[in-house]
């Protein structure tokens, strides 16, 4: 059987040019659009597909919360990759409607907040409504009797979907991206490339002082670098929170599998996201930017030296 990835429907969503990146040997057949992002976690944990793709921060408006909900209360999957496509949107519309002629416009939330600026010099007086992906906007654009004039979506969208563009470059940061990841069944681990990410959420014991700096010093004191931190409310009462954690490089490095331990110590749970190669802009990081004591050399050295001290021998 050929491998099946489920990505965030439907077609034409930057999550399927995300999943194009990150399979590019995956032909239409084996690309399965789910219509929501908790379907693609589920079709994953199910076994009906062999992984799936699914958005996890936009660089303008942060975490993508369903995404984040999964991966912290839903049934664990690793994140064996990643990829960052560049967010680019345009206002399409049937054949035929000009840009006066739009009243209703649809969207996805992210894409809405990233577009709020140019829809106030160009169409201020138009509604907005929020559907579940910048795909799903143009497709339903595109059905008869649709409820709305015009969809702000990828290029690639208002094509597959018969439209025609009344303006691109509607976005009011050119420089957007988005951060889709890769999910896999529990298994073996990517192999660390020097150039990886590992990511886990941390449940500290209980709220008191210096909390989350018992945590950040684990990283600290070892070189490890933390490239997102973002808290998420756990669900059993106001001020009830968890962690989310990205760090650069990969748990089998004795920095960061040092740096694990001592969160697990500190922490009433861990739960382990996944070490895989780093993608976007990411390169690999260079001794000069880590601490001096920041190599798995500097650590095993340390590590015998210990031994000797417990042994007696103080030569």
């Amino acid at each position: 059987m050929p491998n099946r990835y489920a990505y965030l429907g439907p077609e034409g969503t930057f999550t399927e040019a995300a999943l194009r990146d990150l399979r590019p040997d995956a032909d239409d057949r084996s690309r399965i659009p789910c219509d929501g992002v908790g379907a693609v976690f589920e079709a994953v944990r199910a076994g009906v597909v062999d992984g799936g793709v699914v958005p996890l921060e936009n660089s303008v408006e942060g975490g993508v919360t369903t995404t984040i909900a999964e991966l912290v209360n839903g049934e664990p999957l690793l994140i064996t990759g990643e990829t960052a496509v560049p967010v680019e949107f345009a206002l399409f519309a049937r054949p035929g409607t000009v840009l006066e002629d739009v009243k209703r416009v649809a969207t996805h939330p992210h894409a809405l907040a990233q577009c709020r600026g140019w829809l106030a010099r160009n169409l201020p007086d138009a509604d907005t409504h929020t559907v579940s992906s910048t795909a799903a906007a143009a497709r339903a654009v595109a059905e008869p009797g649709a409820p709305y004039e015009a969809a702000i979506c990828a290029v690639i969208a208002g094509e597959r979907y018969g439209l025609h563009s009344l303006a691109t470059g509607v976005g009011d940061r050119s420089d957007a991206a988005t951060r889709f990841i890769y999910l896999s069944r529990a298994g073996t681990l990517p192999e660390p490339t020097g150039a990886d990410r590992t990511s886990l959420v941390a449940f500290i014991t209980d709220d008191h002082p210096g909390a989350l700096i018992e945590v950040l010093n684990q990283f600290a004191v070892r070189g490890v670098n933390l490239t997102r931190l973002e808290s998420r409310p756990i669900g059993d009462g106001l001020g009830s929170y968890c962690f989310c954690i990205d760090a650069e490089g990969h748990v089998a490095e004795a920095r960061v599998g040092e740096a694990l331990m001592g969160i697990r110590r500190v922490c009433r749970d861990v739960r382990f996201l996944g070490s895989y190669p780093r993608g976007g802009r990411n390169t690999e990081i260079t001794p000069a930017m880590r601490p001096r004591s920041a190599t798995d050399a500097d650590f095993a050295e340390a590590e015998l030296w210990l031994a000797r001290i417990r042994a007696g021998d103080i030569d």
